[in-house]
């Protein structure tokens, strides 16, 4: 074989590592989510809607989110970032104290483009080992950052008992031009029995200050689900089975 044949080959057998490494995710794509990937995207029962948030803890906006909770009656889950929490872990214990649970969406807010199962296991298993500390209870729940699902994330979570929930309605709430109005109307079509929700108490990633749009919205929100007649809590409640560890 010649070198340049040999290269060839080899370009392609990087492209398929590459292509297997990013086949799942593929869950990011709404259609895939609804129609092939239904428990990822945590779809739970019927008479309940699961109330998310990504990119927290954050000493600015988490604390206003938990007294708008707290005067609305409901408990969320927290997907939060091992970066954040570092710099604020007593809010990590105040979110349990109140009630409400904590996810993983990893340590820093990256998507991991290349294939690398021993770097992804190491990150992810050091901000599980961190919220547990912090917070004093072991996430179950995992959402990669933009919903990005590799294999190796996916492998990886599997291994560590995390159940990968993403979302089957958003609020587009991490955007500029966001307001409590826009995140309602985005996440009015999707509200319904069954439906995980995202929204953002945190604008670490996104535009400065846009979670104030999220904030505004949840009374909204609330009532909605109460006209509706379904409870609104956090994905413990949400009727999904739990995740099964590799061996």
């Amino acid at each position: 074989m010649g070198p340049a044949r040999a290269a060839g080959w080899a370009g392609a057998a990087v492209a398929g590592v590459q292509l297997l490494h990013l086949a799942p995710a593929v869950s990011r794509l709404a259609v895939v989510r609804r129609y092939a990937a239904p428990a990822v995207a945590g779809r739970g029962a019927a008479g309940h809607v699961a109330l998310t948030f990504d990119d927290g803890p954050d000493p600015e906006s988490t604390p206003r989110f938990l007294d708008a909770l707290d005067a609305l009656g409901v408990r969320a889950t927290f997907f939060l970032l091992g970066s954040m929490l570092e710099r604020s872990p007593a809010l990590g214990r105040d979110l349990v104290a109140r009630g409400h649970e904590v996810g993983l969406h990893g340590w820093h807010h990256r998507t991991q483009w290349y294939p690398a199962p021993g770097r992804d296991l190491r990150e992810l298993r050091r901000a599980t080992e961190a919220i547990t500390a912090a917070c004093g209870a072991r996430p179950l729940w995992y959402r990669p950052p933009y919903g990005v699902l590799t294999t190796g994330l996916a492998l990886s979570a599997r291994r560590l008992g995390l159940r990968t929930v993403l979302w089957t309605a958003w609020g587009r709430d991490w955007t500029a031009d966001a307001t409590p109005a826009s995140v309602r109307r985005t996440l009015r079509p999707g509200l319904r029995g069954g439906a995980t929700l995202l929204l953002h108490d945190a604008d670490c990633t996104s535009a400065p200050g846009a979670w104030r749009s999220a904030l505004g919205a949840l009374p909204a929100v609330a009532e909605r689900c109460r006209e509706l007649g379904l409870a609104l809590g956090p994905l413990r409640d949400h009727g999904l089975p739990p995740a099964v560890t590799a061996r």
